[in-house]
């Protein structure tokens, strides 16, 4: 990071965009035209919007229990929030909004068993489930496997398997002109 960059947003850099950006470019490899789910709109998934939008995804729907952060979603690029922990509720307004044949992406943040299986349950049959949060220990989901022979991906993401010491300062030069 450069000596001049502000010390209050360098720390970003650390997680929140190199994960969130690298979620979308190396995890998901989103093309454009896919629709987006991204639960959890904390730090980590506000930059999975940014990063969703430059790639082109479509509708990007954003989920999270916090009004505030559902407004900085809308802020950072979501074409649709959704407020709410009832799956149910979330299916159905999360399958209008984008269709009911299902999502192309998925991305979970928060390591909750019951979002996970829901998430495999809204994707397409050649979609991908992004795990970027974790359960607790001794926490489990239960999926029915035989999607998974047939194309569909369940992906566990390590900070979105960034490079940090080459995506910082690509993603810098996006911040630069000004895309986020």
């Amino acid at each position: 990071i450069p000596k001049e960059y502000p010390l209050d947003l360098a720390p970003l850099y650390g997680c929140a965009i190199t994960t969130g950006f690298g979620v979308i470019e190396n995890n998901a490899q989103i093309k454009m035209g896919q629709s987006l789910v991204i639960f959890g709109s904390g730090g980590v998934g506000l930059n999975i919007i940014q990063a969703a939008k430059l790639r082109g995804a479509f509708p990007i729907i954003a989920v999270d229990l916090f009004d505030k952060r559902l407004e900085l979603a809308q802020k950072f690029g979501a074409d649709y929030v959704f407020k709410g922990s009832d799956l149910d509720i979330l299916s159905e307004n999360i399958l209008s909004a984008a269709g009911e044949d299902g999502i192309d992406v998925i991305v979970d943040n928060t390591g909750q068993p019951e979002i996970i299986s829901k998430s495999y349950e809204l994707t397409k049959p050649k979609g991908k489930i992004i795990l970027v949060g974790v359960p607790r220990i001794g926490q489990k989901t239960s999926i029915y496997t035989l999607p998974i022979h047939f194309g569909k991906k369940l992906i566990g993401s390590h900070g979105g398997e960034a490079s940090p010491h080459e995506d910082i300062s690509r993603f810098m030069k996006i911040e630069e002109r000004g895309y986020f």
